[in-house]
């Protein structure tokens, strides 16, 4: 799971991150100037190969474009769930990248899309993007797909409970080299279920022949020019002021979505 130009190893100390957004100020005379998007550690500046960045298009702003390593994950997610119009889908999580799952699905025809959290305040956020809402105990049944996105036991439990029979799970969830009980007999079993896990390290094998990552990653900045999506971005801080800020954001307790971090 290294990143893109990383130093060091885990825990500490080590150099990580992958969503930087800035204004290529050397280089081809075709990139100075614009506003570009690079997988690369956070830092005020850095030099990279000219066909490691991505340039922002002029409709998305390029404190939304942050988002795109996260639309990437969403938009191969559907790709390896085989989503369609119509379907019934249920995304189970409702941190940055389940909001964005069920952001796109609610962009396909028809489709009755519902996000499931733990967190009533998500509600608002659902609404916001145009998607139904509800709590576990809540959550609807015969999903024809359904994501799971909560890294949780308990939302794997209800990612299951949500499935129809012989429908789709596909897992988004980053355990890390911790394990968790999965309840694979019952309904598991009795309806045929189907578990695949989607990763954004390897572009979908449906369209792997012909995409490539630079092709998914123009796909996903242009997607970004929905402004509804800013309300993903919880506050912004200074980047002198991570090493303050950082514990804050990541510890449990935190609601926080996605904190831009400003140079």
């Amino acid at each position: 799971m290294r990143a893109p130009f990383q130093e060091g190893h885990f825990p500490f100390p080590v150099k990580y991150g992958y969503c930087a957004v800035g204004r290529v100020e050397q280089g081809p005379a075709g990139l100075i100037g614009h506003t570009v998007f690079c997988l690369h550690p956070h830092q005020d500046r850095f030099v990279v190969p000219a066909d490691r960045v991505s340039v922002v298009p002029p409709n998305v702003p390029a404190r939304r474009a942050i988002l795109t390593a996260n639309v990437e994950t969403a938009l191969n997610a559907h790709w390896d769930a085989g989503s369609g119009p119509a379907d019934r889908i249920v995304v189970i999580g409702g941190g940055v990248l389940g909001l964005l799952v069920a952001w796109l699905a609610g962009r396909m025809p028809g489709a009755e899309v519902t996000l499931v959290d733990v967190e009533p305040g998500r509600a608002a956020l659902a609404e916001h993007l145009g998607i139904g809402f509800a709590l576990p105990e809540q959550a609807p049944a015969d999903a024809d797909l359904v994501f799971h996105t909560s890294a949780s036991p308990a939302g794997l439990e209800t990612a299951i409970g949500c499935a129809g029979i012989e429908a789709r799970i596909v897992e988004l969830s980053w355990y890390g080299e911790g394990e968790i009980p999965a309840s694979l007999g019952g309904a598991f079993h009795a309806r045929r279920l189907q578990l695949v896990s989607s990763q954004v390290g390897m572009i979908a094998p449906s369209r792997r022949p012909r995409w490539d990552y630079a092709r998914r990653t123009r796909a996903a900045l242009s997607l970004l020019a929905d402004e509804r999506l800013d309300a993903l971005i919880s506050e912004e801080i200074a980047f002198a002021d991570a090493p303050v800020e950082l514990p804050r954001i990541l510890s449990p307790e935190s609601r926080a979505l996605t904190a831009a971090i400003r140079y």
